[in-house]
């Protein structure tokens, strides 16, 4: 990963200009230079808080675009919960830039229509 930043700014950025609400760009872009995490690294990398996380991450998985593993936590309490990309992000953005030609295309085709009132 270059940079300082814990995650890719600019992947992220663009990532909301194609729609994408920024707490869940943040955490795709943290997903996207990381094997496995937890979500506790993404709210102390991203400086997201944890409800955040939790919101982003139920979208990412929704998707289908993020897996999620449950560690065993010695003695009592709840599994802890890792999170890893479920495809390579190539594919995810080929998603993105689907769904954006798509609402592309409907505008299009409501402004057509639209002009036939003129």
């Amino acid at each position: 990963m270059a940079g300082k930043t814990p995650y890719d700014e600019k992947f992220a950025e663009l990532l909301v200009k194609n729609g994408i609400k920024p707490k869940i760009a943040k955490t795709l872009a943290y997903l996207k230079e990381r094997d496995e995490v937890k979500s506790i690294e993404i709210e102390r990398d991203t400086g997201l808080r944890q409800p955040e996380v939790s919101i982003a991450i139920q979208f990412l998985r929704k998707k289908g675009w993020v897996k999620k593993r449950d560690i065993k936590k010695q003695g009592k309490g709840r599994p802890v919960h890792a999170y890893r990309l479920a495809q390579p992000i190539s594919k995810i953005i080929g998603e993105i830039e689907a769904e954006r030609k798509k609402m592309i295309e409907d505008l299009e085709t409501n402004l057509r229509e639209l002009k036939k009132y003129s």
